[in-house]
C-alpha cells in the first residue's frame, strides 16, 4: 500500500511502487485534468506539483510521491469562483487553443507566480520553456501570467515587475 495525498485529501493505494504517478492520479484517484502527452517528460502535459514544485508525473514513480503534498490541476481553485486566478487569467485572455496542453501549462503558471509573484517577460520564458503548446499560444499564455500576477498582487499588496 502506499499512501498518497493528492488535494488534500488521503488516499490508500495498493499499486506498483514503479508506476508512474500520472497513471495512479488518472486511473486509481480518478483525477483525469492532468494530461499523458509524450511519456518523457518532454512536453509538460503531466505537470502536477510535489510539495508545491512542479514535477513531470509521467516520469515520476509513485512511490517518490508517497507520503508527500501533491497538487494537481482539480486542487488549485479557490475563492468566490473556485478559480485560481491563473485559470481566471486563461479565460480572460482566451488562452486555449485546444486546450489539451492547459493542465500542465496553469500548473507551471502558478508554480512560477508562487515562486516569483511579478515576472518579466524572461522569467516567464524560463519558467515556461518545458512546456509545449501544439497550437502556439505563447503570447496570450505569458499575457494570462501577466494578468493572473496583478490580480495575484492587488489581493496580497505585492507590486512590480523584474523585467517586463
Amino acid at each position: 500500500m502506499i499512501t498518497l495525498h493528492i488535494n488534500g485529501q488521503t488516499h490508500e493505494l495498493d499499486v506498483d511502487p514503479n508506476t508512474p504517478l500520472l497513471w495512479v492520479i488518472r486511473e486509481q484517484a480518478g483525477l483525469t485534468g492532468t494530461k499523458f502527452g509524450c511519456g518523457i517528460a518532454q512536453c509538460g502535459a503531466c505537470t502536477v506539483h510535489l510539495n508545491g514544485q512542479p514535477v513531470r508525473s509521467c516520469v515520476t514513480p509513485v512511490q517518490a510521491a508517497a507520503n508527500q503534498q501533491i497538487t494537481t490541476i482539480e486542487g488549485i481553485g479557490r475563492g468566490e469562483t473556485g478559480l485560481h486566478p491563473v485559470q481566471q487569467a486563461w479565460i480572460d485572455e482566451q488562452v486555449p487553443q485546444c486546450g489539451y496542453c492547459q493542465s500542465g501549462q496553469i500548473m507551471a503558471a502558478v508554480a512560477l507566480l508562487e515562486d516569483n509573484p511579478a515576472p518579466g517577460d524572461d522569467d516567464i520564458d524560463a519558467a515556461m520553456s518545458g512546456n509545449i503548446c501544439r497550437c502556439g499560444t505563447y503570447s496570450r499564455i505569458r499575457r494570462g501570467i501577466k494578468r493572473a500576477a496583478k490580480t495575484l498582487a492587488s489581493t496580497s499588496g505585492t507590486e512590480g515587475s523584474h523585467n517586463g
